[in-house]
């Protein structure tokens, strides 16, 4: 079985990466963790220059934490005696994890939910949703459990 781990440095994907590392798969199960970074936006890129004021200095550390944050995933779940691969890539995350559970012929996408809903679901995308609905297998959403209020 071929398990595509989507991750991003958020709560929500620990929640993801916790749910496959608990798990029993089948044995020669393979999990490629993959994180994606997206492009700076023109808007927002003037906010992220590096001190020499290099657009290409900061998509270089973020692709760098993104690869920091694969291994460390990938250690944690070779821990479990899960084979695992890691892949960075660059670009929208909803085609790019998309096409790559395409290429790699995946079984499943895992990935975690951030839960939005209304107006924040419309302004803010979801990742999730466009996943589910073009991936080329199955996908699994984990949500992050809420913890029970006291009355």
């Amino acid at each position: 079985m071929k398990v595509l781990l989507a991750i991003d440095n958020s709560k929500y994907s620990a929640e993801a990466v916790k749910e496959v590392a608990n798990r029993p798969w089948p044995p020669k199960t393979i999990v490629r963790v993959i994180s994606v970074v997206e492009p700076v936006p023109p808007p927002a890129a003037e906010l992220w220059y590096d001190a020499s004021g290099s657009l290409e200095g900061v998509q270089q550390e973020m692709v760098k934490r993104a690869t920091e944050l694969t291994q460390k995933t990938s250690e944690r779940l070779k821990q479990q005696g899960l084979k695992i691969e890691s892949v960075v890539r660059e670009g929208d995350a909803r085609s790019v994890i998309v096409d790559e559970a395409q290429r790699w012929s995946a079984d499943l996408v895992v990935l975690g939910s951030h839960g939005y809903t209304g107006i924040k679901r419309l302004l803010l995308g979801s990742i999730a949703s466009s996943v589910v609905s073009n991936a080329p297998c199955s996908v699994e959403i984990v949500r992050r459990k809420q913890s029970k209020k006291k009355q």
